[in-house]
């Protein structure tokens, strides 16, 4: 087949550059003929108010990519819609209700020449404006199908259109600090480091929130938690802040927590992600919502457990009681009590030697194959991920 993604791609960063890039990579691998179609400019600054791109690529950048695509030029997005009238499939990503109108654009200019299928990596926003929903349900409504990666999304889906809606689980696209192909031809991933050392007997306790900071992921419930926790452990903050870094340097001093928590905001470029996750006893991810996420997988390459909330797809990614443990979200109480069983004696050395690696190539192959059958209303193929 003859397939174009249009979503971000290098020199974009984040999850779905990585997830666009090693989707066409997969695709190709797999036989067909891929184009990813993706931007020079893609927001506005006032819209994204963190680092929009990066200058060395995180994994191995898809020679088959054309940036043409500027949210100044909507005559721009018509002409690709209009370009991409021969291909087999158009597979749009859609990360985020700012794009409908650029994508709206490039269905005027595809007509319905080939089948489109939106691939939403989150239906609706976990912050919501007015104008999202009526934006999704003018994309949705005009595609052939929608690409899901939960129940819960699907649901959002089926409220917002009648057309065919499949859920597939999102395999792992992770970022790795040089672009190093492997044999197949894909970004090969990091090297898990080995375990690190013991952390009882009064050395130094160490936590890690990783990423894009947002009121959705829950960084105030754990300084909660952590103040109300075992008094000698620490917490490493990295990442992008879209606002409220004032207020969290202020809740910190309020819970006394100063001498306990590093802030380093700002984007974290894939080479210094393995010190980080090295120097933790565990990845904290106390979100209050979540459709996917690739910081279990991240972690567990990287040989580190998880501590996390029952939500989107935690609860089947992390082995509650083997290589991590499970609390609910946006409840202090109930990750203060996941933080003080966490470092029971023994405790973080027992969860970290049950962290393997895992095998996601049954993930890509039922992704694939539900992609590419997206267009009709089948059953969608699913399969889990298998551990070494």
């Amino acid at each position: 087949m003859r397939i174009a993604v249009v979503g971000p791609a290098f020199p974009y960063k984040g999850g779905g550059a990585h997830h666009t890039t090693e989707l066409a990579h997969r695709l190709g691998a797999a036989g067909h003929t891929v184009v990813i179609e993706s931007w020079r400019a893609q927001y506005p600054g006032f819209l994204y108010p963190g680092q929009q791109t990066i200058s060395d690529p995180e994994g191995e950048p898809f020679a088959g990519t054309r940036h043409r695509l500027d949210w100044r030029r909507p005559d721009g997005w018509w002409r690709t819609g209009r370009g991409l009238g021969s291909y087999d499939l158009v597979v749009l990503a859609v990360l985020s209700p700012v794009q409908v109108p650029s994508y709206l654009g490039i269905l005027a200019g595809l007509g319905r020449r080939a089948p489109v299928v939106a691939l939403c990596h989150n239906v609706l926003p976990h912050e919501r404006k007015p104008y999202d929903r009526p934006l999704m349900k003018a994309l949705l409504g005009r595609v052939n199908g929608i690409l899901v990666h939960s129940d819960e999304q699907a649901g959002l889906a089926r409220g917002l259109t009648a057309r065919p809606v499949r859920v597939a689980e999102m395999p792992a696209h992770l970022p790795s600090p040089a672009p190093s192909a492997g044999s197949d031809g894909l970004a090969a991933p990091a090297s898990a480091p080995a375990p690190g050392p013991a952390r009882d007997g009064g050395t130094a306790r160490r936590l890690l929130f990783f990423g894009m900071v947002r009121p959705y992921k829950g960084l105030d419930v754990l300084l909660r938690a952590l103040a109300a926790g075992p008094e000698d452990v620490s917490l490493t903050v990295a990442g992008e802040f879209w606002g409220g870094l004032d207020e969290t340097r202020a809740l910190i001093g309020e819970l006394g927590l100063a001498g306990r928590v590093e802030l380093r905001p700002g984007y974290v470029p894939a080479a210094e992600v393995p010190e980080l996750f090295a120097a933790a006893d565990a990845l904290v991810l106390p979100y209050r919502a979540a459709t996917a996420s690739q910081n279990v997988w991240m972690a567990y390459e990287h040989g580190v457990p998880v501590i996390a909330t029952s939500v989107g797809g935690f609860a089947g990614q992390v082995r509650d009681g083997v290589d991590g443990l499970i609390c609910e979200p946006d409840d202090v109480a109930s990750l203060t009590g996941a933080l003080t069983r966490f470092y029971a004696p023994g405790e973080p050395e027992r969860l970290r030697a049950a962290v393997d690696r895992v095998d996601h190539g049954p993930v890509w192959t039922a992704y694939l194959e539900t992609l590419l059958a997206g267009t009709d209303s089948g059953p969608a193929v699913t399969a889990g991920v298998r551990r070494s």
